[in-house]
C-alpha cells in the first residue's frame, strides 16, 4: 500500500519529484527498493519534496496558478490601468485657459509644442497640449481637456479637444488651393 502511495505521489509530482529522488538514490534501481527501505529512507524525502512545492506555490503571483477553467471562462490576465490622478479618473473634463505656453520637446526632436496652462473644474492646474496646426486660444477661454500624454513632452499628460466650447477646430489645408473655375 505505501508503495503504490508513493508511486502514486510519483506520478503526480512528476519530473520535480523524479528529480529530487534521483539524486539521493542515484545508485538504486526503483524494484530493488523494498517496503521498509521506503519507509524509513524516502518518505522524508517525499516530505520535503512536498514542502518545498507548497512553499515555491505560495511564492508563485496570483496570475501564475490560475486552473485552465478559470482562464478559459476569465481570459488572460491583464494589468489594471492607472487612473488619470488629476481628472479624477474622468475621461473629459471643463477647464479654463489661465495662460499659452510654448514647450521644447524632448532631445531627438525640434519643433516647439503649443501648450495651455489650464485650470479644470475641480481646482486642479495642469498644463495641456493642443494638437494640430494654430489654434485660437487665449486666456480665460473654455476648453474640454482629456487624458493622453504627449509623447516628446515632459510633464505634459492631457490634451485639448479640438473643436470643443472655445477651441476652433482644427483647419484641413484644402486639396485645391487654386480655384481655377471661373
Amino acid at each position: 500500500f505505501f508503495y503504490e502511495y508513493v508511486l502514486m505521489l510519483g506520478a503526480l509530482l512528476g519530473r520535480a519529484l523524479s528529480h529530487c529522488l534521483a539524486r539521493p538514490f542515484a545508485n538504486v534501481g526503483i524494484k530493488s527498493l523494498t517496503p521498509g527501505f521506503l519507509g524509513s529512507v524516502l518518505l522524508p524525502t517525499v516530505h520535503s519534496s512536498l514542502t518545498s512545492l507548497a512553499w515555491s506555490a505560495c511564492c508563485l503571483p496570483s496570475c501564475m496558478y490560475r486552473t485552465i477553467a478559470e482562464m478559459a471562462i476569465q481570459g488572460p490576465f491583464r494589468k489594471k490601468r492607472a487612473l488619470n490622478k488629476h481628472m479624477d479618473g474622468k475621461p473629459f473634463m471643463k477647464a479654463v485657459v489661465l495662460k499659452t505656453l510654448i514647450r521644447k520637446p524632448k532631445k531627438p526632436n525640434s519643433a516647439n509644442r503649443r501648450c495651455v496652462k489650464v485650470r479644470l473644474s475641480n481646482g486642479r492646474e495642469v498644463v495641456a497640449y493642443v494638437p494640430g496646426e494654430g489654434h485660437n486660444l487665449q486666456e480665460h477661454n473654455i476648453v474640454l481637456v482629456r487624458g493622453g500624454r504627449c509623447q516628446d513632452l515632459i510633464g505634459v499628460k492631457h490634451k485639448i479637444v479640438r473643436g470643443k466650447f472655445d477651441c476652433a477646430p482644427v483647419h484641413k489645408a484644402s486639396r485645391h488651393p487654386l480655384n481655377l473655375t471661373t
